[in-house]
C-alpha cells in the first residue's frame, strides 16, 4: 500500500494531463505546468511521517539539484542564443543555405543524418537539439513539410550519439555499472541502433521525396550562418554545452552589431525576449524534478525495481526486467542518465545471477532508457525542442520514430536472444 501511494502523484500527473487532453480531443487546452503542480501539490500533501516543512524542503531539493539548475542554465543560454539568431537572421541564411546544397527530396533524410553525426560527435542530446532545432523550424516553414515531423527528426537523431558516442554520459555510466569497456558496448549496441538509424533513414527518404518548396533562396548570406558553424564546431570539439552556447551568443550579438540587425539595446532586448519564452519550460522542469524527488523519497522508485525483479526466471526474463526496471525509472525520473544509474548496480546483480553478457546489459540499459526519455513529453530533450520551435510536446511524440525503433528492436533482441554472440 505504501508503494501504491509513493507512486500516486505519477498517477495523479497522467490521469489528468492525458485524461483531460483525451477528453477534449485537444492537448492544448491542459496545460502541463498546471498539471505537474496539481500533481506536486499531492503529493506532498500524502507524504506521511515528516513534518510539513521536511516535505516541502524535499520537495525543493530535488528541484534545485545540481542536475537541475545546469539544465535551467541550459534553457536560460539556449532560449537567448536562439532568439538572437533569429533576429539577426541566422536562421534564415542557414535554411537558404542548406536549401540550395540539398535537392528537395533529400531535406528529411539529410537533416537526420546531420544530427546522427553531431550528436556522436559531442555525445549529447540536447546540445544537438539547441543546435539543430531552429534550422529545422525554419526549414519547415520554407516547404510548408509538418512542424513536428522536421522537429521530430533532430530528436530522433540526436538519441544516437546518445546510444553509441563513447563521450556520452548514458554510455559511460552503462558500462561503468555493469563493468565492461565503452569499445564492447558499442560493438553490441551497433547491432541495435543501426537497423533503427538505417530503417528511420528509409523511411525520411521517402517521406520527404514529396516535399516541394515555395521558397526562394536569396543570396547567400554566409556570414549569418558563422553562429551556427561555431556552435556546431565547439560543440564537436567537446567544449562544455554552457560555453558552447555562451560563446553563440556573443557571436550572434557581434555578427548582428556589424551587420546592423540591431543596436546593442536592440540585441540585449532580444536576449531577454529569448530568455523569457523559456519560462514555462523552466517552471515545468522544477516542478516535475521537485515531484519525482519526493516519489522517489517516499520508495516509489525502490517498490517499483522490488516488485518487478521477484518474477525473474532465466536469461531471457532476466534481460526482459532489466529493460523494464530501466524503462519504468527513467518515466519516474525524466533523466536517462540518472535511471542507468538508478538500476545499474541492481541490473548487475540480477545480470550475474543469471548469466547475461555485462556488454548486452550495458546495451539493453543504454537503448530502453534513451527509448523512453525520447518519448515522454516532459523530458529535456522534447521539451527543449518543443520550446525552440513553438510547439506542444505532444504533438513531436508521434513522429518519433528513432526511439520508437531501437525499443522495439531492443525487445526482439531479448525474444530473439539477439546478437547470439552476446547472448
Amino acid at each position: 500500500m505504501r508503494g501504491f501511494i509513493a507512486l500516486s502523484p505519477l498517477v495523479i500527473f497522467v490521469t489528468l494531463y492525458l485524461g483531460v487532453s483525451l477528453v477534449t480531443g485537444d492537448f492544448y487546452k491542459m496545460p502541463i505546468s498546471v498539471a505537474f503542480l496539481t500533481a506536486s501539490v499531492f503529493a506532498v500533501a500524502v507524504s506521511g511521517g515528516m513534518p510539513l516543512k521536511q516535505r516541502i524542503c524535499t520537495f525543493s531539493r530535488g528541484a534545485s539539484s545540481d542536475n537541475i539548475m545546469q539544465m535551467l542554465w541550459i534553457f536560460v543560454l539556449a532560449g537567448a542564443f536562439a532568439n538572437t539568431a533569429k533576429e539577426m537572421g541566422c536562421i534564415q541564411a542557414t535554411v537558404d543555405l542548406t536549401l540550395w546544397l540539398l535537392p528537395e527530396s533529400m531535406l528529411l533524410a539529410g537533416l537526420f543524418i546531420g544530427a546522427c553525426f553531431i550528436s556522436l560527435s559531442i555525445g549529447t542530446s540536447v546540445g544537438t537539439i539547441v543546435a539543430l532545432t531552429p534550422i529545422a523550424a525554419g526549414i519547415a516553414q520554407s516547404t510548408g513539410a509538418t512542424m513536428p515531423l522536421l522537429v521530430a527528426i533532430v530528436v530522433g537523431g540526436s538519441f544516437f550519439g546518445d546510444n553509441l558516442s563513447f563521450i556520452s554520459d548514458t554510455t559511460i555510466a552503462a558500462t561503468q555499472t555493469q563493468g565492461c569497456r565503452l569499445s564492447d558496448k558499442f560493438r553490441v549496441n551497433s547491432f541495435l541502433v543501426f537497423p533503427a538509424a538505417i530503417l528511420c533513414l528509409s523511411l525520411y527518404a521517402y517521406l520527404g521525396k514529396d516535399i516541394h518548396t515555395s521558397h526562394v533562396v536569396n543570396e547567400l548570406q554566409f556570414v549569418k550562418v558563422l553562429p551556427y558553424l561555431v556552435v556546431l564546431c565547439s560543440a564537436v570539439a567537446g567544449m562544455n554545452v554552457m560555453a558552447v552556447l555562451t560563446l553563440g551568443i556573443l557571436f550572434t550579438g557581434g555578427i548582428g552589431l556589424l551587420e546592423g540587425s540591431f543596436d546593442c539595446i536592440g540585441w540585449f532586448q532580444s536576449l531577454n525576449v529569448g530568455i523569457m519564452n523559456m519560462g514555462e519550460l523552466i517552471i515545468i522542469t522544477i516542478l516535475a524534478a521537485g515531484l519525482l524527488e519526493v516519489v522517489a523519497a517516499n520508495g516509489g522508485i525502490d517498490y517499483i525495481i522490488h516488485a518487478v525483479t521477484k518474477y525473474v526466471k532465466g536469461k531471457r526474463g532476466a534481460e526482459g526486467c532489466i529493460a523494464f526496471l530501466v524503462a519504468v525509472v527513467n518515466l519516474c525520473t525524466a533523466n536517462n542518465t540518472v535511471a542507468i544509474i538508478t538500476v545499474g548496480n541492481i541490473a548487475k546483480r540480477i545480470g550475474d545471477r543469471y548469466g547475461v553478457d555485462s556488454r548486452k546489459c550495458a546495451s539493453i540499459l543504454d537503448t530502453m532508457s534513451c527509448c523512453i526519455q525520447g518519448l515522454i513529453p516532459y523530458g529535456v530533450q522534447v521539451l527543449m525542442a518543443a520550446g525552440l520551435s513553438a510547439v506542444n510536446p505532444i504533438s513531436i511524440i508521434p513522429y518519433l520514430y528513432y526511439p520508437m525503433c531501437i525499443g522495439c528492436i531492443t525487445v526482439i533482441a531479448i525474444i530473439l536472444r539477439f546478437p547470439k554472440r552476446y547472448s
